[in-house]
């Protein structure tokens, strides 16, 4: 790969993922402060993720493997994705507001996959290359986080100002200069042949519902969807969280999430030589907890530095439980059934699991409200907290240690 394809695949990977840091986080300080958002209205808007990634694999399949090129349905999408954000920045209330978002996630969440086809096109060794074009878009949603608190968008003044409104116009500036962009990148074409016949369970990976007869796999399928309600959580609420209880800068300090999970990334494979794979889970599963307890009883003031250790455990949240389950994925399906299995699991994670915690995380919200924009934070964390909890004792219960092979 040379100088110039590298260049456009990491500007394209920095576009992409500093798009989804620079609104997905601070919409959970924006809704209830401007538009007045219940905890069931914020949990709505965060589920179009769930809905926009249970469309996206029929969007990939149907349409984009079998008739388009990869980069121009990139660019199709972004520059209508500029164009909804655009109109989010101008909704002035919630129902107005929550037609564009979810529209706007059906639109984005294919794009995901569509960013992974067009850099691995173009690499003859993906294990290799891929990583490096990859965190470029971890930077990315560093750099979309620490300009939104730079410009004091998200500061205490800048939330009763209504300047967070901007987060959505500088996305969707992101989006149209990478919608233009898409159509200069290297020529993705169709990955399938237009006369070939593809069914409704190659789309959504139901071949790989054979592997749920390995009783391992199944708990740790069951355990991945499970793990989404208190993941959901932090997604949904860590940034309104911070808002509340007078931390300076959160969409800052969110980003030392994105830090640490390029770290631990790196630390990863040490773990799994060392550790294996089950202890490794189990690591991720335990930081869910410790990060939510870290929440529950920190605060902005001399208990700040408890707020920032839950931050900085995203790494080993994600990397140790995602990533690890990603490779166990792997191994355990096969070269025939792996793209199958994959599919499978995004599927029940970002879209049934995410779906049905941002439901919950709403809900809890809500229930704990004390006043207009006021709540028993302590209560809310606890939740999540004692459920990750949960997780892991079955998960330590119920699956047997296994030897699994950690290819770098």
């Amino acid at each position: 790969m040379n100088f110039k394809t590298k260049f456009q695949l990491s500007l394209m990977m920095f576009l992409e993922f500093f798009i989804w840091g620079g609104w997905f986080v601070t919409m959970g300080i924006y809704l209830p402060n401007t538009l007045e958002a219940s905890g069931g209205d914020i949990a709505q808007a965060y589920s179009t993720q769930s809905w926009g990634a249970i469309i996206a694999p029929f969007f990939i399949g149907l349409i984009a493997d079998r008739f388009f090129n990869a980069e121009r349905i990139l660019g199709v999408l972004h520059l209508i994705g500029a164009f909804l954000m655009y109109q989010l920045a101008n909704a002035q209330d919630f129902s107005v507001f929550y037609p564009y978002v979810l529209g706007y996630m059906i639109a984005y969440m294919p794009t995901l996959a569509l960013v992974n086809s067009v850099s691995f096109n173009q690499m003859k060794d993906p294990a290799k290359e891929f990583s490096f074009v990859r965190v470029f878009g971890t930077i990315g949603w560093i750099i979309a986080g620490l300009t939104i608190s730079y410009l004091g968008w998200d500061s205490e003044q800048g939330v009763q100002e209504g300047l967070l409104k901007n987060t959505f116009l500088m996305v969707a500036i992101a989006s149209a200069a990478l919608g233009v962009f898409s159509f200069t990148l290297p020529k993705t074409p169709p990955q399938v042949d237009k006369g070939e016949k593809i069914s409704f369970g190659d789309i959504i990976g139901l071949d790989a519902l054979k592997l749920l007869k390995d009783r391992n796999f199944l708990i740790f399928f069951l355990a991945s969807v499970l793990i989404c309600i208190p993941l959901a959580f932090y997604y949904q609420h860590a940034g309104q969280f911070l808002g509340e209880i007078g931390v300076s800068n959160p969409a800052a300090k969110m980003s030392i999430g994105q830090i640490s999970e390029v770290l631990f990334m790196l630390l990863l494979p040490f773990f799994f030589k060392k550790f294996g794979f089950k202890k490794t889970i189990l690591f991720g599963m335990l930081a869910w907890f410790i990060r939510y307890l870290l929440f529950a009883y920190g605060d902005s003031g001399e208990l700040a530095f408890m707020l920032i250790l839950g931050i900085a455990l995203h790494g080993i949240c994600y990397d140790f439980f995602f990533v690890s389950g990603q490779i166990y994925t792997d191994t355990k399906a096969g070269e025939r059934y792996k793209s199958a299995a994959q599919g499978l699991i995004t599927l029940a994670t970002y879209g049934v699991g995410m779906l049905v915690g941002f439901w919950v995380a709403g809900k809890i919200t809500d229930t704990y409200i004390i006043s207009e924009n006021v709540h028993n934070w302590k209560n809310i964390w606890t939740f999540p907290a004692i459920f990750a909890l949960g997780v892991l004792v079955l998960f330590a219960l119920f699956f047997k240690n296994e030897k699994v092979a950690y290819k770098e």
